[in-house]
């Protein structure tokens, strides 16, 4: 499978490159303050919304990187001091290096306010301030390690089950920003995701749940129902899970909670979405219920509440309180 660029593989990859960063967000815009963009001569990584806006940074970057004096700059701000057979930089040489306090020189940084206006042909109606910064080992160290945090922050999504659905779901949340996991007992069906996220053959998946860090979302859908009721049951009873969601039907709903009621001491399923991904569509094929399904997941981890309050409670769907006539409806295709 093909793995992601990293921003570490970015930069490794790009001896000159330009940080593009909003710093600040009036009104309307496409993306949040702290939003940064890496530009290099021959590559990007990352965005800042996209449009003119994101154009007029591009250009502003590489006329930066274009100028000698920022170059003979940055060569100063890297140059090491003591390394053995090494001369140290002269006081010219080093007069462009800032001390501890000091603004960058200002061959290496600009700043641009940019109105979202038909004056640049774009019409969010807001304005952006950002900086274009000539980026030195320091500034790469520190972006990295921001990046590498923001990954280890990230939520994680636990797609249990490999079949056809849970693939096209790992096809889809290997571009979203979460951890996701896809989990089965089935190495084959396992072998058969091509996706950019972590495989785990369990042969106890309810550990795995057990393990799963708070606010954690989990998306059920095994090849057996009595694998699938043992599964929410154990991420419901977590009581602090960002999602808990179980392919099927109105039917297996209530056949999911007449259990719960009978086996795990009445243990509530107001949480439950189920069914899953219930966006009006009859489409059964994979691929739709996923792209439903992940919305529906992204919605909540990504909602203003998610990070304060994982564990609130959710409305049943309208759909999941309807009896359904022709029994399972996700659940019915093959998983």
């Amino acid at each position: 499978m093909a793995r992601r660029l990293s921003l570490q593989d970015f930069l490794s990859r790009h001896e000159h490159v330009v940080q593009v960063a909003l710093t600040r967000v009036r009104g309307s815009s496409p993306r949040e303050a702290g939003t940064c963009m890496f530009v290099a001569a021959e590559g990007l990584w990352g965005t800042i919304g996209g449009g003119q806006l994101e154009y007029i940074a591009i250009d502003h970057a590489r006329r930066m990187l274009k100028q000698d004096r920022a170059l003979r700059s940055v060569e100063s701000l890297n140059r090491p001091a003591d390394r053995p057979g090494s001369a140290r930089p002269s006081q010219r040489e080093g007069a462009n290096a800032p001390t501890q306090g000091q603004a960058l020189p200002s061959a290496l940084c600009e700043t641009l306010d940019v109105p979202l206006g038909p004056e640049i042909g774009q019409c969010c109606g807001g304005r952006v301030e950002m900086s274009l910064t000539w980026m030195c080992q320091s500034d790469r160290d520190g972006a990295i390690a921001r990046e590498q945090a923001g990954e280890q922050a990230l939520p994680h999504v636990y797609v249990m089950g490999a079949g056809h659905v849970g693939r096209a779901l790992a096809d889809l949340f290997q571009h979203m920003p979460v951890r996701c996991i896809l989990i089965d007992q089935r190495a084959e069906e396992l072998a058969l995701c091509n996706a950019d996220v972590e495989i785990r053959q369990s042969a106890i998946p309810e550990i795995d749940i057990a393990a799963a860090p708070a606010g954690s979302a989990f998306i059920i859908l095994t090849h057996d129902h009595a694998l699938d009721f043992l599964l929410a049951s154990a991420a419901l009873q977590r009581g602090d899970a960002g999602y808990v969601g179980l392919i099927g039907s109105a039917t297996k709903r209530e056949k999911f909670r007449r259990w719960c009621r009978d086996h795990c001491d009445g243990l509530g399923t107001d949480r439950l979405i189920c069914p899953i991904g219930a966006g009006g569509s009859r489409d059964k094929r994979p691929s739709v219920i996923a792209a439903f399904v992940a919305a529906e997941v992204i919605a909540d981890l990504t909602s203003e509440t998610a990070a304060s309050a994982p564990a609130r409670s959710k409305e049943l769907p309208q759909t999941g309180k309807q009896p359904d006539a022709e029994g399972d409806t996700a659940g019915a295709i093959s998983r």
